[in-house]
């Protein structure tokens, strides 16, 4: 009997031995069969359990003058190719759901190298691979009867505006919230928390920590009311005692897996940067091949170039006109920043926020001047038609224009404030942040006079409330409507949306819900623009950042969880006259669920917290035209939606992931999938924060889409 057993174990051995030799030998193959040029690495991954679809491979390198990688997914059976690689040699490895980092290999272009993935030995292991909303998602959200005055809760609040306020407009609008830095308290840093004695008063102090701790405190304190500290502390207690996420990402499918994405280390690493533009909006082949421009917001007073092509970075300095211009922010440190103690590492005065190509590629910046008492032109008592219609006295953010060609520097005063910026066809500059008023300059005038004050212009924001399609007297937003008059709300601007279809300018106004506002300039827009608004209604909540599609629909991010679109020519009720307020058009909206888990308890949703949405007119990325796209930034990088399916953008190194605003250009129509892409910057306002912790820098990402996983 022994014998036989003996037997049958050794003809089971051989058939185990010659499945595995025929698996490698299969696997040899299919590595051999992928093809590339002397600019590419190719292979196959396997692990134990055979090859793995839907992993990333990564190749890094320090070689060239900044710190470059290029990330590719595997195909169906494992194979994978990351094409035109700069020559340099690179560290290689493997990672992926469901397995952990495997061991670095050194590659050099035109080489085919196959790679071991490894298994992760538990589901701990893995889930340190997870995106952010994963873990994000485990947070508690207080039972709606703790809200009206019930709870804890500010009566103030609605469990909405609880979530709006920890999500997209709150919370999430700074970090990729739920990131290993964040779900746990972490030990290794140059400036510790301290001891304390439970973790809701570890998380009392955290949310003080250096010049972002005003406001936090803030948020955490004066809107939340303390709410949120025992939510905090009951999350990452539970991750400390080894609770993970109750869901499970899935590995890249389908279109997902022909992403090529790229990374370049840019600025420093004790700023961060909170956008970035590559080509002008209208002409997405504007700067082809170029430079791309950041904008440092509040961290420091320099305009970072990227050169793609040689892979080099510098640092234009951003000056301001009036040397007594004051910091955009004066806030020392609240309380250390566990990385950089009390040093106050925020210090700019320009504030450059948002940047935009004009057509002939020069660079325009929403970016302070000069302090924020307005020149006598804006004022009351001005000649100056828009001052006339409506005079203003302060603007805390101005125009300014970098010319690539020369690298002139000019500084563009204007009345109103600017955050975010926009060019319509007929080359006026909308801008957002004004406030009170819609404000705009026109290039063609600015460029034949050089007089900022003659080239701009300024609008308030008047409801036809009485329906006679001109604008007439008006009340004012404090008072009630007269249906005889017209009335002037204040809804400001926070993204803005020029309509390629019909020339008015549309708004995001982030009140909440949060509305979407549309101006029809007129013919004097200072004296004849009309305003509409329309309120985000439920399921939708908590607008953010928006744009326009070629036919006049809206995309926006709201925190809700959801894309929101919004089509007017949907609308079955006037929009005018007394009863168009905000809520009269319900039936224009439409709602479309983020991916990833949701909050338990609070039925379905999404937990992420989408910052911005950008609309791809001109097919810049190669999913067609009009194609609406958010960044998703707790699922670590882009979403965009086709044909109703949401499609992720995934940038799996370093984990951490975080862009307020993306951008796409058309470098060769003539090139498919090579001659296309989408720009963003990454690094919210802690880069350190991300995988590789203190001395990471903020990075320049370029997304592409081939038409299959092993296109060359």
């Amino acid at each position: 009997m022994r014998s036989k057993q003996s037997l049958c174990l050794n003809i089971l051995a051989v058939i185990i031995a010659v499945v595995i030799a025929a698996c490698a030998a299969r696997m040899s193959d299919e590595a051999s069969a992928v093809r590339i040029d002397k600019d590419d690495i190719g292979g196959a991954v396997t692990s134990a359990k055979g090859p793995e679809a839907g992993v990333w491979v990564i190749a890094e390198t320090n070689d060239l003058p900044t710190r470059f990688a290029r990330m590719v997914v595997t195909d169906d059976q494992g194979r994978y190719v990351v094409p035109d690689l700069p020559k340099a040699n690179y560290n290689l490895w493997v990672r992926g759901y469901g397995l952990v980092d495997s061991e670095k290999v050194k590659a050099a272009p035109g080489n085919i190298v196959n790679l071991s993935a490894v298994v992760a030995p538990n589901e701990a292991a893995a889930a340190q691979y997870y995106p952010s909303v994963y873990w994000y998602s485990m947070m508690k959200v207080p039972d709606k009867g703790e809200f009206g005055g019930k709870g804890k809760i500010p009566a103030k609040l609605t469990q909405n505006e609880y979530l709006n306020l920890i999500k997209s407009n709150g919370c999430a609008n700074c970090h990729s919230i739920g990131q290993r830095s964040m779900r746990t308290f972490p030990a290794d840093v140059p400036f510790p928390l301290g001891k304390f004695a439970n973790s809701q008063e570890a998380w009392f102090r955290r949310v003080q920590s250096g010049q972002g701790g005003h406001t936090m405190f803030r948020d955490a304190v004066k809107e939340l009311g303390g709410a949120i500290f025992p939510y905090l502390a009951d999350w990452t207690d539970r991750i400390a005692k080894g609770e993970l996420p109750h869901a499970k990402p899935q590995r890249p499918q389908g279109v997902e897996r022909n992403i090529v994405v790229t990374t370049w280390d840019w600025l420093d690493d004790k700023h961060y940067l909170h956008d970035l533009i590559a080509s002008d909006r209208r002409f997405p082949t504007v700067n082809a091949y170029g430079p791309v421009y950041g904008s440092t917001e509040l961290s420091v007073d320099v305009i970072p170039i990227l050169d793609p092509k040689t892979h080099t970075t510098k640092n234009f300095p951003a000056p301001v006109r009036d040397p007594d211009t004051p910091p955009a922010t004066e806030d020392k440190p609240m309380q250390p920043s566990p990385y950089w103690g009390n040093e106050q590492v925020w210090k700019s005065k320009a504030n450059n926020h948002n940047g935009m190509f004009d057509r002939n590629g020069r660079v325009w910046f929403a970016a302070s001047v000069r302090g924020p008492n307005n020149p006598a032109f804006c004022k009351k008592g001005s000649d100056h038609p828009s001052a006339k219609a409506f005079p203003t006295e302060r603007a805390n953010r101005h125009l300014s224009m970098l010319d690539p060609k020369t690298m002139k520097y000019t500084f563009i005063d204007t009345c109103f404030g600017t955050h975010h910026l926009q060019f319509d066809a007929n080359d006026r500059l909308w801008t957002s942040g004004g406030g009170p008023v819609v404000g705009w300059l026109d290039m063609k005038i600015f460029d034949q006079t050089g007089d900022a004050a003659k080239a701009q212009g300024w609008t308030p924001m008047i409801l036809d409330t009485n329906g006679n399609g001109k604008r007439d007297e008006y009340v004012e937003p404090n008072q009630p409507v007269d249906p005889t008059k017209d009335k002037r709300i204040v809804a400001g601007f926070y993204a803005v949306m020029p309509n390629p279809a019909d020339g008015s300018v549309w708004g995001a106004f982030r009140s909440f819900p949060g509305a979407v506002v549309r101006v029809a300039p007129g013919s004097n827009p200072s004296e004849t623009a009309l305003t509409e608004i329309y309120n985000v209604p439920l399921p939708g909540f908590g607008i953010r950042g928006a744009d326009i599609d070629k036919k006049g629909v809206v995309w926006a991010s709201l925190a809700s969880g959801h894309l929101g679109s919004f089509d007017r020519s949907k609308c079955k009720g006037p929009l005018n006259g007394p009863k168009a307020t905000g809520d009269h058009c319900p039936e224009g909206w439409s709602f479309y669920k983020y991916p990833g888990p949701g909050f338990q308890g609070i039925g379905d949703n999404s937990a992420e917290s989408s910052y911005y949405s950008w609309v791809d007119q001109h097919n810049t990325f190669g999913l067609g035209e009009d194609v609406p796209m958010s960044t998703a930034n707790l699922q670590h990088g882009l979403v965009a939606m086709k044909d109703g399916k949401m499609i992720l953008l995934t940038v799996p190194y370093p984990m951490g992931f975080y862009a307020k605003g993306f951008d796409g250009r058309i470098d060769d129509p003539k090139a498919g999938w090579k001659g296309r892409g989408l720009w963003s910057s990454s690094g919210d306002r802690t880069p350190w924060l991300m995988e590789n912790g203190k001395g990471s820098k903020p990075l320049a990402v370029h997304f592409q889409l081939r038409p299959d996983p092993l296109a060359k």
